[in-house]
């Protein structure tokens, strides 16, 4: 089984980094990353059965929404390659955010699992993605 981890911190609340991610629906935080992201079917980006396509490419869905412990799960269903239904399956990423409690803040974790006959591609697919999308949240958010 694969994994790729990352892990960032910013100087907001958590509950304001929280708004932002908990919409599985809007990627405006990500600019330069998520160019589009679009909601599909009729489910709110904040209920668990939301889907979305990311760049027109990924299609993914929430998985798990706790919104007391500030986490969520998401699965990518489909996707260029490595990603794609053909050579991946149990992608299963997550996201959790965690109050900094010395100096304020939050400490964000963002993880994926899945299976695969080449794990090594996938991570140079989503490792270098995943880096970007921590580095969107300090900008976003301040680091």
């Amino acid at each position: 089984m694969g994994k790729c981890f990352h892990t960032t911190t910013v100087k907001a609340p958590i509950a304001e980094v929280w708004s932002a991610l908990s919409n599985f629906h809007d990627g405006s935080w990500a600019t330069g990353v998520i160019e589009t992201c679009e909601k599909v079917g009729d489910i709110g980006g904040t209920e668990v059965g939301a889907r979305r396509v990311l760049n027109g490419a990924i299609h993914e869905k929430l998985a798990s929404v706790d919104t007391e412990n500030h986490c969520f799960t998401y699965t990518i269903d489909d996707g260029p390659a490595p990603i794609n239904s053909d050579a991946i399956s149990n992608y299963t990423g997550s996201v959790r955010l965690t109050p900094i409690t010395i100096g304020g803040g939050t400490f964000i974790e963002w993880t994926s699992s899945y299976e695969t006959a080449d794990d090594g591609a996938v991570g140079e697919f989503c490792n270098p993605v995943y880096a970007a999308l921590m580095t969107c949240l300090q900008t976003h958010f301040g680091s």
